[in-house]
C-alpha cells in the first residue's frame, strides 16, 4: 500500500509539473527556508522535523529550518512577510500567527491575511489540560476547577506566550469555569513546561505530543484534552466537555504560507509536496501517536480555513477580553 501511494503521488506530481510555467518547472534549484516562529522542541518544530525528509524528497532539494522565535510567531511572520517570493521562503504558521494575533494585538507589522499566500494546513493540534500533582493535587476536571476557585489568585498557569493558543484556551477555559488564575508566559513550548516541572506554575494547557512525554514519566498529570473529541494518541484521558466543563472546544493548526506575489504554479508546486508527504504512511502514523491529526487542504481550502478561523479567534479574544498592545 505503501509503495502504490508513493508511486501514485509520484505520477500526479510528474503529470502535474507538465502543465506548469517553465520558471516553475526549474523550481527549486537551491535549498528551501521553512521559518519557524517557535522555538527547537516546540510543537511546530516536532511536525516540520517528521514532514522535512518527505519534503526534501518530493522537491528535490534539502528543506532548512530557520527558527526565528519570538511574540508569538509575529517576528517570523513578519520577516517571511518581507521576504522575495521566490518560492525559497515559506513559514510554518499555526491558528495563532493567522488567527489569533490579528485581535490579539493592536497593531502588527504585517496583514496576516494580505501579506502572504496561503499553501496549506499541515495538522490539526489538541491541547491537554496538563498539571504537576505536586502544585495542585486535583484528580479530574472537576476537582481542578474545585481546588482553584477555593483560592482565587494562587494558582500560576503557564503559556507559550502572550496570544498563543495555550493561552487563550486556558484563559477561555477560566472564564467559563469562572476561576481566578495568574497567567504567566515563557516563550515556547520547553520553558513553559520545565517551569510547570519546576513548579514555579502549576499547569498548562499544552500541545498533547508535548506533554505525553512528561506524562508517561509520572511528572505531569493529564486531565482532559480541549476538543470535543478524544485524542487517539491517549485515548483514556477524557474530553473537557465530558469532565466537567460542557460546551469547551478549542484546537489549533499549523499550515505552510509564502510571501504574497508568489507564482501561483510554485504554490501548487509546494502544496503537491506538503500532500505527497502527509499521504506517507510513516508520517501518519507518527503524527498521530504524537496527538496530531494530519490534514491536508487545496490553497482555496486552506484560505478558506484561515479567514473562518479568524473570525472564530475574533470572538474568542474579546469573550476573554486579551489583548496586546
Amino acid at each position: 500500500m505503501r509503495r502504490f501511494l508513493l508511486g501514485a503521488t509520484a505520477l500526479f506530481l510528474s503529470a502535474a509539473c507538465a502543465v506548469f510555467p517553465a520558471a516553475a518547472q526549474d523550481w527549486p534549484t537551491r535549498p528551501i527556508n521553512i521559518v519557524m516562529g517557535f522555538p527547537p522542541g516546540s510543537g511546530t518544530d516536532v511536525v516540520a522535523r517528521i514532514l522535512q525528509p518527505l519534503l526534501d524528497k518530493a522537491l528535490g532539494q534539502r528543506i532548512v529550518i530557520d527558527y526565528k522565535a519570538g511574540a508569538g510567531g509575529n517576528v517570523a511572520s513578519e520577516f517571511v512577510a518581507n521576504a522575495k517570493p521566490d518560492g525559497y521562503t515559506f513559514l510554518l504558521g499555526t491558528a495563532g500567527t493567522h488567527g489569533i494575533n490579528a485581535a490579539l494585538y493592536s497593531k502588527l507589522p504585517f496583514d496576516p491575511e494580505k501579506d502572504f499566500t496561503p499553501i496549506s494546513t499541515l495538522v490539526d493540534v489538541s491541547n491537554v489540560l496538563a498539571i504537576n500533582p505536586k502544585a495542585i493535587d486535583a484528580k479530574d476536571v472537576k476537582d481542578f476547577i474545585a481546588k482553584v476557585k477555593a483560592a482565587p489568585g494562587k494558582y500560576n498557569y503557564a503559556s507559550t506566550g502572550n496570544g498563543a493558543g495555550t493561552h487563550l484556551a486556558f484563559a477561555e477555559f477560566n472564564a467559563k469555569a469562572g476561576l481566578d488564575m495568574v497567567h504567566v508566559p515563557y516563550k515556547g513550548s520547553p520553558d513553559a513546561i520545565q517551569s510547570v516541572l519546576n513548579g514555579d506554575t502549576c499547569c498548562i494547557f499544552a500541545q498533547v505530543q508535548i506533554a505525553m512525554p512528561q506524562a508517561a514519566a509520572g511528572k505531569m498529570k493529564l486531565l482532559g484534552v480541549s476538543t470535543k473529541q478524544r485524542v487517539p494518541a491517549i485515548p483514556d484521558v477524557p474530553t473537557i466537555d465530558e469532565a466537567g466543563l460542557p460546551g469547551f472546544d478549542s484546537y489549533t493548526w499549523f499550515g505552510i504560507f509564502a510571501p504574497k506575489g508568489l507564482d501561483p504554479a510554485i504554490a501548487l508546486k509546494m502544496n503537491l509536496a506538503i500532500k505527497s508527504a502527509l499521504a506517507d504512511p510513516d508520517v501518519q502514523k507518527k503524527l498521530v501517536e504524537l496527538g496530531n491529526t494530519p490534514r491536508y487542504e487545496t490553497i482555496e481550502q486552506f484560505q478558506a480555513t484561515v479567514k473562518r478561523d479568524r473570525a472564530k479567534w475574533a470572538d474568542v479574544v474579546k469573550t476573554v477580553g486579551a489583548k496586546i498592545e
